[in-house]
């Protein structure tokens, strides 16, 4: 089951991801919108361009129609010039055929006023009936449209200032759709002449256009203010263009000039969407092709959405997920806790961490995989043991946090108490029987704005003050006051170096053979300006937590050093010197060399050194080959080496096997309770083993008679302690060590 901070995430990375898809088709609905709005400003722009085109084509055919039907009408005078000449039917019929032969005319007629005619080939013989050439009797040279679109020219024949006769020059149909038809508008236009009411006089070839023109005066779709103004220039004989809906639906244009011939008009028709076609087919391209563009990044886009879905659950995974218990880990405890604790009162939630101590042993002991499955087997019981409102994370290795809606100290106590046996049940089953000792450290949110990861360090910090006396531990200020004066201390360090203010004191070994001193253990007391003195217990765990310790190690050996330098300056006698060495330096391969400088710095002559490794050093199997080694070249730059607390492990009498040590050193717990005979037996034996193997005994920690009649008895070597002296200074040791004394104060 994902854990509600992830599902925040999920709808968190859902709204984000909403609102750019959102964000992103606005800005696809703007761009379509703009091009839709310039392709149909585009589209008008053309149209006013197509309208002026078309208005100056009709303006051009117009000059060429009018220039035609004047030159027409001047033929046909000059015809009725030689018509009127002739008085012979015959010769004046072969004149005309010769003559009209060379005109435009199709055919022509001359009808005589007492009826009489003559007809060329092809003129109808009911020319003299037709009402326009009676009225040519009474009237000037005219031009006349007649049925079936035939255009006559007339001109009266005057003899002797007297009209006798009309002279009619004919253009068939045919000729006249010839003269007005353009080849512009790459054949789509079309033209045609109609009177001053909108009556085609010639029409086009195809006449369908031109017979919707009775709707277009009709329609109650078009501007009529348009169509208004398109009848007043016609009747005042101007040019003008009108663009309009055909009853098909097209738009057309409609460009009219005046013929200036008996108020005729030559109308020009061409489709508005001449110029725009292929503009269309570009834009439908460029249409197509933004949409496909589109739909391609849209494709992509969600191609990348998947994966960033995928990679995101990934990410989430690696995240907010502990690869080992497949729960939350300490980033999502983090996130949880922020939603569900920050607005809480105060008060409501505790905030636990846990420890399982000494799990490396067990790692150890039974293998990485068995740690493991008992680190999941630990959450699946944490999760048991926790309610609706609570959580819990691995936050690596063997450390947990829990955040409990509790605070009471008691309830608290118990629901621990619950959950250290649920851990420990594996036990009831298992073939070695192994006891998981849980360390408990619970920080009560007093201040729920305050930051979790504060909370958190609270816990830990009440987790190193666990003592085992109760079932967690929970902190206090107090504790944060003692981690402040560990933070003070360890800035006073470098200041402290500096100033000298470390001092190095020596604790005297005496030799029981003959009472006389045998060499000293170099120690260091902290006298600072302002704090005054500081103890060993206050600094020395603090300084082996940094690389303080390896610096004040060296400290205390180069003024081991500057002692032993003077006492040779002095010509007086050296004693054998032993120095304390933490193990810290063994995260350092070459820590010995500096050491050896400082030796050679001083001219400190071989076997005069001696330096103590605490037993615990040797039980760590990673470092037990290379403290080996280190043994090793402290001997070959002349070190002597002692073993400190000898006794205290449980693999002592191995380690004086192992490793080439000069001294061991039996800690003082073997002398507290001197009259028990087990005790004395372990006493007696390490004392005659260590000298069978050739390896030097100082007992420390003595402080009575009875312990030293006891070690005289076993023969040891060298003794430490208060009951010879305390740790001294430089100078109270180089008097301690003039003045004489005896082994035995009260005398024997």
């Amino acid at each position: 089951m994902r854990s509600t901070n992830h599902l925040l995430f999920d709808r968190s990375g859902a709204v984000m991801w909403k609102r750019r898809w959102i964000a992103l088709s606005v800005i696809v609905i703007f761009i379509i919108a703009v091009m839709v709005f310039k392709t149909l400003d585009l589209k008008k722009t053309l149209e006013r361009s197509m309208e002026g085109y078309a208005s100056d084509v009709s303006d051009q055919l117009t000059g060429g129609i009018s220039s035609q039907l004047a030159s027409s009408l001047t033929a046909a005078s000059l015809l009725a010039d030689h018509a009127s000449e002739y008085q012979d039917s015959q010769e004046l019929a072969d004149t005309l055929m010769k003559e009209t032969e060379k005109t435009e005319f199709d055919s022509y007629a001359v009808i005589f006023s007492d009826g009489t005619a003559i007809y060329g080939d092809g003129a109808a013989e009911d020319l003299k009936t037709m009402p326009a050439i009676q009225d040519s009797f009474g009237k000037g040279p005219s031009v006349d449209c007649v049925e079936g679109q035939n255009l006559l020219f007339s001109v009266p024949l005057c003899r002797d200032g007297t009209v006798n006769g009309v002279f009619v020059g004919v253009r068939r149909k045919e000729n006249m759709q010839a003269l007005i038809q353009s080849e512009s508008f790459a054949g789509k236009g079309l033209n045609c002449i109609v009177d001053s009411e909108g009556t085609v006089v010639i029409s086009p070839t195809d006449l369908k256009p031109f017979l919707q023109l009775d709707d277009i005066f009709r329609s109650d779709t078009e501007d009529r203010s348009d169509i208004t103004k398109m009848r007043d220039d016609w009747a005042a004989g101007r040019s003008g263009v009108y663009s309009f809906t055909a009853v098909d639906k097209s738009r057309l244009i409609m460009s009219y000039c005046p013929l200036g011939v008996n108020g005729w008009m030559l109308l020009t028709l061409v489709p508005a969407d001449l110029l725009s076609q292929e503009t269309d087919t570009y834009v439908f391209h460029t249409f197509f092709c933004l949409a496909g563009i589109i739909l391609a990044c849209g494709l992509f886009l969600a191609m990348v959405l998947r994966f960033y879905r995928v990679g995101r659950r990934e990410m989430e995974r690696a995240a907010f997920t502990d690869p080992l218990t497949g729960g939350m880990n300490e980033a999502a405890f983090r996130m949880k806790y922020r939603s569900q604790a920050e607005k809480a009162p105060a008060c409501t939630h505790a905030v636990i961490f846990l420890n399982i101590k000494n799990f490396k042993m067990m790692n150890e002991n039974f293998g990485m995989k068995t740690g493991n499955d008992i680190l999941i087997h630990i959450y699946k019981k944490i999760m048991e043991n926790i309610r609706e409102g609570e959580t819990a994370a691995r936050a690596g290795a063997d450390h947990f946090f829990i955040c409990m809606r509790e605070n009471r100290e008691d309830v608290i106590q118990s629901r621990v108490t619950r959950m250290t046996e649920a851990m420990n049940a594996f036990n009831e089953h298992a073939a070695i029987e192994y006891h998981l000792s849980a360390q408990w450290g619970v920080c009560v949110v007093d201040e729920p704005d305050l930051n979790i990861a504060v909370i958190q360090d609270r816990a830990r910090i009440a987790c190193r003050q666990y003592d085992g006396n109760s079932a967690c531990c929970f902190y206090t200020p107090a504790m944060t006051q003692k981690i402040r004066e560990e933070h003070e201390l360890n800035a006073l360090f470098d200041g402290s170096v500096e100033n000298h203010d470390f001092q190095i004191y020596m604790q005297p070994k005496v030799r029981l053979s003959d009472g006389r001193p045998g060499g000293a253990e170099v120690l260091v007391r902290w006298f600072h300006p302002q704090k005054g003195r500081i103890l060993p217990s206050e600094f020395i765990p603090l300084f082996e937590k940094s690389d303080n310790i390896c610096r004040l190690d060296l400290y205390v050996f180069e003024e081991m050093c500057i002692f032993l330098y003077r006492c040779m300056q002095d010509n007086r006698e050296l004693l054998p010197v032993s120095v304390n060495l933490s193990r810290v330096h063994f995260k350092n391969l070459n820590f010995l060399s500096e050491f050896v400088a400082l030796k050679e710095k001083y001219r400190i002559p071989d076997g005069i050194i001696e330096i103590e490794l605490t037993e615990s050093i040797l039980f760590d199997e990673q470092q037990r080959e290379l403290v080996k080694e280190t043994i090793v070249k402290m001997h070959e730059q002349g070190f002597l080496c002692s073993l400190d607390d000898f006794g205290v492990g449980f693999s002592s009498l191995a380690l004086l096997k192992d490793f080439d040590i000069d001294t061991i050193k039996l800690d003082r717990e073997f002398f507290m309770d001197i009259t028990n005979s087990k005790a004395r037996s372990i006493i007696t034996g390490f004392i005659r083993l260590a000298k069978d193997m050739g390896i030097h005994v100082v007992a420390e920690g003595i402080e009575t008679q009875e312990q030293i009649d006891f070690l005289k008895e076993a023969d040891c070597e060298l003794v430490q302690g208060y009951y010879y002296s305390k740790p001294l200074t430089v100078v109270e040791f180089e008097e301690w060590t003039a003045s004489p004394r005896r082994l035995f104060p009260e005398g024997e």
